[in-house]
């Protein structure tokens, strides 16, 4: 029998970011079409792939954010991680087949002593099961196929590191580990890192994002409760698209400048320089765009269409988010 066919989902326009906590087992684009058909929304994007193994804060833009969606991706962000020892995996976490088994003799004075190793700026070699690419393809694309591909060392930025030995009732000897680091730091890669630091190598068994860009884990809606609510409690969940502006520069624009603003055309004003601003217009309180400052100048950047900022104004944003905190941006 012919199967029916599927009705399909009437789209509309959505601005603002939901705080998802991401659940194990589903990629971040995965996930991302899943909320997007939610909501019912037009455009999406995310700020940042996590790993289906990994859970955790994902922050998802819908319309004019995904405009702005670039900053989250070059954001600071802090991870918790389990660091299983004695066994390297082909992976470098658990989905991997393990290749190397070694004996485990790790004091408490021996883990703060390589925690020290790693913390500032230090330099990692991307992993090849990575989304990073290589001639336009996946890093992930070369290792599945059994081929291994030159990369360049990268320097990041390890801010904290907090590890300790692993006290739960466990198989074998872990490390409970916090990290705070800058855009581009491999979790994984650093657990290896860490392993052969001790000498007895090391794979990463769990991990979970708990803050980026300054949106914080209790902020977050899980999928489960997102799926129960109505469209209405749905939209509510979502911060407003300047959420992701909280450390602009405020500029702000009356009616005759904010036009040329959005056209595109310099304006000029008693303005500091500043490399990040947020602009808005003067009466309304409309965000306009983003821009930079230089000598005097307001210069645009990524700039909102005039039908988006005519959407959000008319959204309404009076709704308390259940099942979640107050979701304010902080």
């Amino acid at each position: 029998m012919t199967k029916a066919p599927r009705a399909r989902v009437a789209r509309r326009p959505v601005h603002g970011v939901l705080l998802l906590d991401k659940p194990l087992g589903w990629s971040s684009n995965d996930i991302l079409q899943k909320v997007k058909w939610l909501l019912r929304a037009e455009k999406a994007g995310h700020t940042g792939t996590l790993d289906p193994l990994a859970s955790g804060v994902l922050p998802l833009c819908f319309g004019a954010a995904t405009k702005f969606s670039q900053l989250q991706l070059d954001a600071d962000k802090t991870y918790q991680a389990v660091v299983c020892l004695g066994k390297k995996t082909s992976t470098g976490d658990a989905e991997g087949d393990v290749i190397e088994t070694r004996p485990v003799a790790v004091s408490a004075q021996d883990v703060l002593q390589v925690a020290d190793q790693f913390t500032g700026v230090i330099s990692q070699l991307p992993p090849m099961h990575s989304a990073l690419k290589k001639d336009g393809k996946a890093l992930y694309e070369y290792a599945r196929a059994g081929i291994e591909v030159e990369r360049e060392r990268r320097q990041i930025t390890i801010y904290e590191l907090n590890m300790a030995l692993a006290l739960d009732d466990i198989a074998l000897p872990a490390i409970d580990m916090i990290v705070k680091c800058s855009k581009g730091t491999y979790i994984r890669t650093l657990g290896e890192d860490v392993g052969e630091a001790l000498g007895c190598g090391a794979h990463l068994s769990a991990l979970r994002r708990v803050a980026t860009g300054g949106f914080e884990e209790p902020q977050c809606v899980t999928l489960e409760a997102l799926e129960a609510m109505t469209e209405d409690e749905r939209l509510a969940c979502l911060l407003p698209v300047d959420s992701l502006l909280v450390n602009h520069m405020v500029v702000t624009l009356d009616a005759d400048n904010t036009s040329r603003f959005l056209s595109g055309v310099r304006r000029r004003g008693a303005w500091p320089d500043a490399v990040q601003v947020a602009v808005y217009e003067e009466k309304t309180k409309a965000l306009l765009g983003t821009a930079h400052v230089v000598a005097g100048e307001l210069i645009p950047g990524r700039l909102l269409s005039p039908i988006e900022i005519e959407q959000i104004a008319n959204a309404s944003r009076t709704q308390a988010c259940p099942n979640t905190p107050d979701v304010q941006p902080i």
